[in-house]
């Protein structure tokens, strides 16, 4: 049975679910993304950053900072075979034009997921029925390198997540005594 309201528990095990899914992820976390144990986190990594929840008439809009992000290997001698005419524009001594391109292709994947409402029920991706979150508007997705004890590096971008809400007030935990005075 679908959840009407949905729940921010509800979002997060979703988006979760959907990181975890994925092929290419291999660790999804949730809080503050300097909490992060980089010496025992499998890379590539989703994180979800939550920011903050806006209301409509009907609705909720769950808003996430989400993080695409790997390590970034540095070899004295890191061989790619490229372009002879493009050697002299790319630093071959670590991977990380390889580690954007890859961390950017899932955050463009991810989006996708969830523009167009594929992935999202319990009962499979044939069920037209019970996708019940979306997103919109269009997304700038944003570079990123920290150093840590190795090179991370990655894609930010910030996504609301709209589910439906009719702030019903028939089964609020309060007592029925009027509040006025």
């Amino acid at each position: 049975m679908p959840v009407s309201n949905k729940t921010y528990n509800n979002v997060i095990n979703t988006l979760c679910r959907l990181g975890e899914y994925h092929n290419q992820i291999s660790t999804v976390s949730v809080g503050d993304i300097f909490d992060i144990d980089m010496n025992q986190t499998k890379m590539p990594l989703l994180h979800i950053n939550p920011t903050n929840v806006s209301t409509g008439d009907s609705e909720l809009i769950y808003n996430f900072q989400l993080f695409i992000c790997d390590l970034v290997s540095e070899k004295d001698d890191w061989q790619v075979k490229q372009n002879e005419e493009l050697t002299k524009l790319i630093d071959t001594k670590n991977n990380e034009q390889q580690v954007w391109n890859q961390t950017l292709e899932i955050c463009t994947d991810f989006i996708g997921m969830l523009r167009h409402s594929t992935r999202q029920s319990l009962f499979g991706v044939n069920d037209i029925n019970e996708p019940l979150y979306f997103t919109q508007d269009q997304f700038t997705i944003e570079p990123f390198q920290e150093r840590f004890d190795n090179l991370l590096c990655g894609w930010t971008f910030t996504m609301g997540i709209k589910v439906m809400n009719d702030f019903s007030t028939c089964q609020i935990p309060v007592n029925t005594k009027g509040a006025g005075y």
